[in-house]
């Protein structure tokens, strides 16, 4: 009797000493299949960001790779050569264009910095934590995916040539090859000593007539005009989604952590987490009001075929004026498609190349 009531209570000390021993187990399951899913979600996001900033970073280098100092000014084929032929012309497009202006290349930077900022608090602050894989893979190819069409956008804006008039072209030679008719008036620029053709002004900063000049930016450190108006108006408005996704982001953040311990929620200490978002929300506000109305005077413009300058001093137009759709396709060429919101359209890398290995990048100035 005895005996079988040693062995049932042995039995049930077993059966205690088991069950929280199994729970235990099932614990330690639990989290090392959470931290090997965190794992796996900061290594996706971590390695996506790292192929976008390697491919920014590439394009950059591409671009100033054969920059020449500051005080080295290589020859301008313009300048002796105002008549181009066919294969000039395409090499004087082809040529990378680039305004030494120390305002500019400031206001440039710290347009990437500010991009570059943004993308640190939405990946590593409010995505890398997250607990939803899905939630952040998504969050985050959608944001750093805009992000990139945005930074092209800006290079292709900052970069092109805008439409500036050959130098010099204000010779006899050329003023007898015109042809002109008797009473045909033609106007001449004084500072740049070139023909103006019809629509172009003089930008002081980039010391050229620009044709279809709206205005000069200093965020794109160039003057917006007939041949890059259709980079500007897609840098406006991606940098306006990435703003507006980016709020989004942070609202949601902040609903979520005020659920929760902020530990729970971030990586960082609660004050950091809190001052990088404030910080990125100031930032994302400022930049969708500025940018938003940006594009909104833009398509105006391009519906309107007329310039900002053209506008503010109220030049009677004297040329056919293309309006709504028709103003539309000459500024994003073609028919409506998904290439008017492809800022890598029309990019000859392979001409570039070609160039660059023979006389290096030509940069304006």
């Amino acid at each position: 009797m005895c005996k079988a009531e040693n062995k049932a209570r042995l039995q049930t000390v077993d059966a205690f000493e088991f069950k929280p021993n199994r729970v235990r187990e099932d614990v330690i399951v639990r989290d090392a299949l959470r931290v090997r899913f965190l794992l796996w979600n900061e290594c996706t996001l971590s390695f996506l960001a790292l192929a976008i900033h390697v491919f920014l970073l590439g394009c950059l280098a591409f671009c100033f790779a054969r920059m020449q100092s500051s005080g080295h000014r290589l020859r301008d084929v313009e300048q002796h050569q105002p008549l181009l032929s066919g294969g000039e012309e395409e090499v004087a497009a082809s040529r990378v264009w680039f305004i030494q202006d120390s305002c500019g290349m400031v206001c440039a930077f710290m347009t990437w910095f500010l991009v570059m900022y943004a993308e640190f608090v939405v990946n590593f602050v409010m995505l890398l934590p997250s607990k939803s894989f899905w939630y952040s893979l998504i969050n985050g190819v959608a944001f750093n995916f805009l992000a990139v069409l945005a930074l092209t956008s800006h290079l292709r804006t900052m970069l092109t040539d805008p439409g500036a008039v050959p130098k010099g072209n204000a010779t006899k030679e050329y003023m007898e090859s015109l042809q002109l008719k008797p009473g045909e008036v033609i106007y001449k620029c004084p500072k740049c000593c070139s023909i103006k053709p019809e629509r172009a002004h003089h930008c002081s900063i980039c010391k050229r007539c620009i044709r279809k000049m709206d205005h000069h930016c200093p965020w794109v450190n160039n003057c917006v005009g007939e041949n890059n108006q259709r980079f500007f108006v897609l840098f406006t408005m991606y940098i306006a989604s990435i703003s507006l996704h980016a709020l989004c982001l942070s609202g949601f953040h902040f609903f979520t952590c005020v659920k929760v311990q902020w530990n729970e929620c971030s990586d960082f200490s609660p004050p950091v987490a809190v001052m990088l978002l404030i910080f990125l929300c100031l930032e994302a506000l400022l930049f969708l009001t500025f940018t938003a109305v940006m594009f909104g005077t833009q398509i105006h413009s391009i519906c309107n075929d007329e310039t900002e300058i053209e506008r503010l001093k109220n030049e009677k137009p004297t040329w056919e004026r293309r309006v709504r759709w028709e103003g539309m396709k000459a500024v994003f060429g073609g028919p409506p498609s998904l290439l008017w919101f492809n800022p890598f359209a029309g990019l000859r890398l392979r001409v570039l190349m070609v160039r660059a290995r023979k006389n290096g990048a030509e940069f304006s100035v």
